[in-house]
């Protein structure tokens, strides 16, 4: 089983000496790795959300569907993300969201006490989670923000920075999505980037 990104996402972003990486890799190799298809879902809307969920290799998204049957994408997953639904794996309750592979993809199983026990082993851990506890709050306050008060043009650059490797992996249809435009202002959107690119 390839676990590499995993790896390099548990090991790379704080120090650590040879012992700690080998107490990484023993934690790792425990864990499942689930191969899914497109268009598979891990998550669908009521059912309960028992791990978060590791890109290894592919895409995903999440989303919910509202009582008019219209989609909402809160967030796409390319690899070395982690996408989970906390309400659910942490409150126990019935999940809002689907959560669906666009891509052929491997995803590697977290359940719910794997970060608590790397950090209990090696406790410089500890900070690393926290970090990602705090980005993940501060994009999701940020994302909030530019959908109450910023124009197309500037949700979709923002988009554009977050997402630098999947424009031409998800369907406009998706993007307007979860940018909360249509697709023709999509398209109007970047016919408009285009012609400020080319007159510089």
């Amino acid at each position: 089983m390839n676990y590499s990104n995993f790896n390099a996402f548990l090991t790379s972003n704080f120090e650590i000496d040879e012992n700690d990486k080998n107490e990484i890799s023993s934690m790792i190799e425990n864990c499942v790795i689930k191969t899914v298809r497109k268009e598979e879902f891990l998550l669908r809307q009521d059912e309960y959300c028992k791990d978060s969920f590791f890109i290894e290799k592919g895409l995903l998204r999440q989303y919910s569907i509202d009582k008019k049957g219209k989609e909402h994408i809160l967030s796409f997953a390319p690899e070395s993300w982690i996408v989970t639904d906390r309400e659910s794996v942490y409150f126990n309750q019935p999940s809002a969201y689907f959560i669906q592979a666009l891509e052929n993809s491997q995803i590697i199983l977290l359940e719910e006490n794997f970060f608590l026990l790397l950090s209990k082993k090696i406790p410089k851990f500890n900070d690393f989670n926290n970090r990602l506890l705090h980005n993940h709050i501060r994009h999701l306050k940020k994302r909030i923000n530019l959908l109450l008060s910023a124009v197309a043009e500037d949700r979709y650059l923002e988009f554009l920075k977050m997402y630098p490797n999947i424009i031409s992996r998800v369907p406009q249809t998706m993007i307007a999505s979860y940018l909360g435009i249509t697709p023709e202002s999509l398209s109007r959107v970047r016919k408009e980037l285009t012609r400020k690119k080319n007159q510089k």
